[in-house]
């Protein structure tokens, strides 16, 4: 329970910090740009933000179930990971902390959003806020793959969670959407200063977060690995 606990709150940590950080954040402020579209129609604003947020957590959540149950699915690889995973769980923590560090760099190739979807996206009025979460959320780079694929998958298929985890981690993703849209449903001014607070206060939560992870991998390395704690 305490270890699912830790998982639900990591989970939602997590995706926050994938939707401030670089390259999430130039998404959701296109997603901002949208939904300010509709400045002056309070109820359309503040729909459209929360059926972004939703699209997003859709999308992470059918990857998340799809992801960590073809892992589990598949015998070996279950039992393998069910044996080893807490010994391999310490390494991957720690290479993700010097990755949100900056102390190694791994360049991935990101999934570029084309002008022709975001704008049929666009014309679906209300409803295309929620395609556009569905079309942003796949669209990786180098952080939020790190984030997904090396933090909150291997969380999930400890925690044996393939459903709430990812649902937390799509949720966490889409909450600063909801936050801006409630500041442009009442002045939209407020919106720059909270971007411009937002950019440096993600620089430090980054910071922090991978240096607990490099903290909680050398603890589970040393216990698991090394039987020394």
């Amino acid at each position: 329970m305490e270890s699912l606990l830790i998982g639900v709150v990591t989970a939602l940590w997590l995706g926050i910090l994938t939707s401030v950080s670089p390259c999430p954040l130039a998404t959701n402020i296109a997603a901002i740009s949208f939904i300010g579209k509709r400045v002056g129609r309070t109820r359309q604003v503040l729909l459209s933000g929360l059926l972004y947020a939703v699209g997003r957590a859709v999308a992470y959540l059918a990857l998340g179930i799809l992801v960590t149950a073809s892992v589990l699915s598949i015998p070996q690889v279950s039992n393998f990971l069910q044996r080893y995973m807490n010994k391999l769980l310490g390494p991957i923590l720690i290479l993700i902390g010097m990755f949100l560090l900056e102390l190694v760099a791994v360049n991935l190739p990101g999934i570029a959003v084309s002008a022709r979807m975001q704008d049929r996206a666009e014309k679906g009025g209300v409803w295309g806020a929620g395609l556009l979460g569905i079309i942003f959320a796949l669209s990786f780079c180098p952080i939020s793959a790190a984030l997904f694929f090396g933090s909150l998958i291997p969380l999930s298929v400890r925690c044996n969670s393939k459903i709430l985890l990812p649902s937390l981690y799509g949720i966490g993703t889409g909450l600063p959407v909801i936050f801006f849209a409630v500041l442009i449903a009442i002045s939209a001014q407020s919106v720059g200063k909270a971007f411009n607070k937002l950019t440096s206060v993600e620089l430090w939560a980054r910071r922090i977060t991978g240096a607990v992870f490099i903290c909680v991998g050398i603890y589970l390395s040393l216990r698991f690995i090394f039987g020394i704690i």
